[in-house]
């Protein structure tokens, strides 16, 4: 099977180079051959490589900048991947995709699953939204997971940031009244590649059966500032981490409060997830 992935540099991408080797021949593309923004280039792309898989870990995440980028926020995470679907139906070829916690609001203090209502507090939520239905409307074999809070030890991200921030100041001051689930990257690339060596083994039939939407983040809760101390902890750092609220810490785009999500459907179906405690360890060691 060939398999066409996208954004092979970013810190999903990266991961997903190295656990995709074994579900088939991987093409993997950067935003200097296949940039997002560019939806003919998108398009010139998938015809030449001529995928059965495209599997689209690349996005617009700056979740700030994109208040005042709507536009290429909406090109990147919802006008590309709708390309994409459109590219893999004349093709045959089946589409994975990632989208996030935050097509929901975050109001109700409980887990969500895949079928509850969303509605998205920002630019970055909203086209990310936008780019799960533009593929559901394709009709195409597909699988959408939904993630959150994503780290790793490459590229920008929270985990690297707090690390090197620990390092420069005695005391950090971190948002606590926002809970999520802490997700490492590689979690996210090793379950993708459990699940699509599942869908190889079942052919046609499979996708038939379990196309769709799948949260897909560590076990367990947390908050901004638990994070934080867990990770300050892990890396023997002495650096106090003290709580705030959002309202200390007012940014461009609004979070949700509450954005845990239930990943039940994805581990009945397919594979455990690991606790975001765990996993952290794991990834800082």
């Amino acid at each position: 099977m060939k398999v066409l992935l996208t954004g092979s540099t970013g810190q999903v991408g990266y991961e997903l180079a190295r656990s995709l080797q074994g579900v088939g021949e991987v093409v993997a593309v950067d935003r200097n051959v296949m940039d997002l923004s560019n939806l003919d280039q998108v398009r010139e792309v998938i015809r030449s490589v001529k995928p059965q898989l495209i599997v689209n870990p690349a996005a617009y995440t700056a979740v700030d900048k994109a208040e005042s980028e709507p536009e290429l926020a909406y090109r990147i995470n919802a006008e590309a991947p709708g390309v994409m679907a459109e590219e893999a139906k004349k093709l045959g070829a089946a589409l994975v995709h990632y989208s996030t916690d935050y097509v929901f609001d975050g109001a109700q203090p409980s887990a969500r699953v895949e079928d509850d209502a969303v509605g998205p507090l920002n630019v970055y939520g909203a086209s990310k939204l936008a780019g799960e239905q533009a593929i559901a409307a394709a009709g195409i074999p597909h699988l959408i997971f939904r993630t959150s809070w994503v780290y790793g030890m490459r590229g920008k991200n929270f985990l690297l940031t707090m690390l090197r921030l620990a390092k420069e100041r005695d005391e950090l001051r971190v948002v606590a009244d926002q809970h999520g689930a802490p997700t490492w990257s590689r979690t996210i690339a090793d379950t993708t590649a459990q699940v699509l060596s599942q869908a190889h083994a079942g052919g046609n039939a499979w996708w038939d059966q379990h196309s769709g939407i799948y949260h897909l983040s560590a076990q367990g809760q947390t908050t901004w500032h638990e994070f934080t101390q867990a990770i300050v902890e892990e890396a023997g750092l002495p650096c106090k981490v003290l709580p705030i609220t959002s309202a200390d810490y007012p940014t461009p785009a609004q979070r949700p409060q509450f954005s845990v999500m239930s990943s039940e459907r994805l581990m009945t179906r397919f594979c455990h997830l690991p606790d975001w405690k765990t996993a952290l360890q794991l990834c800082m060691r």
